[in-house]
């Protein structure tokens, strides 16, 4: 191309404003004369013009079509503001800084140099990589593709769940040790096994019926095989399935204790405008949960708990801190039983709520429920006690005792048992509660423990100074309290605790094996000539409770006295002709009657705890052992926190 048609680009051919000045022609104006001084700068300009066109040409090339040129241009340009000023040139000169009004391609070209060769070896390195593996692709077979396909998928889930299980949002994150005894050795006694085998086949059957006729429900009614719910949960659902998460286990029914587990993560819901039983919550529940979580380590179940326990927490609302009976978990306004001696709370419901509000603080790192829990021993310690009892009747607003009624069965009961279980969770540390427990003990049997002219040992109930000689079935757990603190007793009492057990134990059996049906009734008297026989017929009903069978297993835990097992076992063969129905297991509304009334409903409680205590009864001691392990009193196993664990609480197999 001639020069001279390039030169309107720069300016005018002629005159003044000529790019070289006025040196060029001549008279005549018609041919071209010999470059001047300025004419020669212009063509050497234009030269390293191409040239410099042809360098950049170059490099945008092979930023843009050399392999993963997209990392060379992520490099260069998206981080060139963060880059670290390259090395200085070899002699230790500093390198020169870019000249002023450099245009945008000039910094480019600097910037690229700067990534160095460092940059060009790597991207060459992957490029070569790349070219390998797949060279050893194309050389496998398509059924070994399709495999690491799969592994590679598998892996990359892996990775993704254990990041979304590794920390709990708003928990802290915790390794997961299992308890000592969370499974055990299968029976070396081929008689003992095959009944062990025996319930677990009655568990089985308890929960297939269930999961038929009322899956996701409350309870089942077995008879007219559909659901069951209660108004103690208020609108929370599944009271059988979280309840039966630990028996599940323990009987290694993993099937059934995965559907369980995946019901809790996609449907357990706590978000409900409903006014719920505090106490009956908290220990089927989060005593359930967290017995699962201690057993499995699934984090849904720590979460699930914890959950629980902050909607619980508005409960002790009240002037003295003794938390109320009954609380909408919504709204957080809570009040008492109107029927409890003016509003009262009940000794039972808020003595027992501090094993479960311990170990939620030990698994939230959150203080405030062992402060609760702790701040009701404060002002029980502040009450004068009637002759040592406590009362079942307290005014959480007043801090002052109801009426003097005392009882070791319904709405006394789990006080006294969560004071001793609490010292032997805290692996005997807490002394407060030892003391607690010991003269309590020492009070109920002074003023409250009794023999009949038959030699039946019972625990009568004391209203006003009183004695009413009836003793509940709910008061039969007793004997295996007695038992179970025995070891701890004062001045050398261990052997009375365990006589005090023993004696318990056989007039309760006496009251099953003095019915019709040989399984016993809500409640039975001493009095009138009659020994362990209830005269009320609104005390003949039996609907599958544990506490008999609970102090049995306690009694051969501590004993192995072979007729607690057998004592056990005539409940199971009670339970199987009276109580199994078609669509599971029910309660019988008279057990003095020779003819069957069922009343129609299978208690979570069946199965969290009557089957439980009869399976653990026929189980080697390793199976959740006494001293790693304590129970709630809906029978959900909670690890000891021992103290000589560097993670309290959390003991290695």
């Amino acid at each position: 191309m001639p020069a001279a048609s390039l030169l309107p680009l720069f300016g005018s051919a002629a005159g003044p404003g000529a790019l070289g000045g006025g040196a060029g022609g001549g008279a005549g104006g018609g041919g071209r004369k010999a470059a001047g001084p300025g004419a020669f700068r212009l063509t050497e300009k234009f030269v390293l013009l191409l040239v410099f066109s042809a360098f950049i040409t170059l490099c945008f090339g092979a930023i843009f079509f050399l392999p993963d040129s997209s990392k060379l241009l992520s490099g260069v340009f998206f981080h060139s503001a963060a880059l670290q000023p390259p090395p200085p040139p070899p002699g230790g000169q500093p390198r020169a800084p870019p000249q002023p009004g450099a245009g945008p391609a000039a910094v480019a070209v600097a910037a690229a140099g700067a990534v160095g060769a460092g940059s060009l070896e790597r991207i060459r390195a992957d490029h070569e990589r790349a070219l390998r593996e797949a060279k050893e692709t194309l050389q496998k077979l398509p059924e070994e593709i399709r495999r690491d396909i799969r592994q590679d998928k598998e892996k990359l889930l892996q990775d993704a769940r254990g990041r979304k299980e590794a920390v709990v949002p708003g928990l802290p994150q915790r390794l997961f040790r299992q308890p000592v005894g969370a499974l055990g050795q299968e029976p070396a006694d081929p008689a003992v096994r095959q009944r062990r085998a025996k319930i677990k086949e009655m568990m089985k059957y308890a929960w297939d019926n269930y999961k038929r006729y009322a899956w996701g429900l409350n309870e089942l009614k077995p008879i007219s095989k559909q659901g069951h719910s209660s108004n103690l949960f208020g609108n929370i659902q599944g009271a059988t399935i979280v309840d039966a998460l630990d028996t599940l286990y323990i009987m290694e029914m993993k099937e059934e204790f995965k559907e369980a587990k995946d019901w809790v993560e996609k449907n357990l819901d706590f978000n409900v405008n409903a006014e719920i039983s505090v106490f009956e919550v908290n220990i089927r529940f989060v005593g359930g949960l967290l017995s699962a979580y201690y057993l499995s380590g699934e984090e849904v179940f720590r979460k699930k708990a914890v959950e629980l326990g902050e909607k619980l927490l508005p409960a002790f609302n009240t002037p003295t801190g003794i938390p109320w009976a009954l609380l909408n978990i919504k709204s957080g306004i809570g009040r008492n039983w109107p029927w409890a001696s003016g509003g009262s709370s009940i000794l039972a419901e808020f003595g027992t709520l501090h094993l479960e509000f311990v170990h939620l603080s030990h698994l939230s790192g959150n203080p405030v429920f062992a402060e609760k829990v702790m701040n009701i021993r404060k002002v029980l310690n502040r009450l004068d006690k009637p002759e040592g009892l406590y009362p079942n009747y307290l005014n959480p607003s007043s801090g002052q005792w109801g009426q003097h009624y005392v009882s070791i069965g319904g709405l006394g009961d789990s006080f006294y048992e969560y004071l001793l279980k609490a010292w032997l969770m805290s692996d005997k540390t807490d002394e407060e509660g030892k003391k607690m427990y010991y003269d309590a003990v020492q009070a109920i049997e002074t003023h409250l423990i009794r023999k009949s002219s038959g030699g039946l040992t019972y625990i009568a109930e004391w209203k006003g100074g009183l004695l009413e000689h009836k003793m509940g079935h709910l008061t039969c757990f007793a004997g295996g309290m007695f038992a179970l603190g025995a070891d701890g007793a004062p001045n050398d009492k261990t052997g009375r605790h365990i006589e005090l057990g023993a004696e318990i134990a056989r007039t309760c059996h006496e009251s099953y094996d003095r019915t019709s049906m040989k399984l016993g009734p809500e409640a039975f008297r001493f009095d009138g000539g009659v020994e362990a026989i209830a005269t009320r017929q609104n005390e003949k009903y039996y609907i599958l409770r544990p506490e008999v069978i609970e102090t049995y297993m306690y009694m051969w835990r501590l004993t192995h006295d072979p007729k607690y097992r057998q004592w056990g076992w005539e409940a199971v063969e009670a339970l199987e002709k009276h109580c199994r129905v078609d669509g599971g297991y029910s309660g019988i509304r008279d057990v003095y009657n020779n003819h069957e009334s069922h009343d129609d409903v299978q208690q979570s409680f069946f199965l969290s705890e009557t089957l439980k205590y009869l399976y653990l009864l026929f189980s080697e001691d390793d199976l959740l052992p006494f001293e790693h392990w304590v129970f709630n009193t809906e029978a959900h196993p909670l690890p000891v926190l021992h103290k000589d664990d560097g993670n309290k609480g959390e003991n290695q197999k």
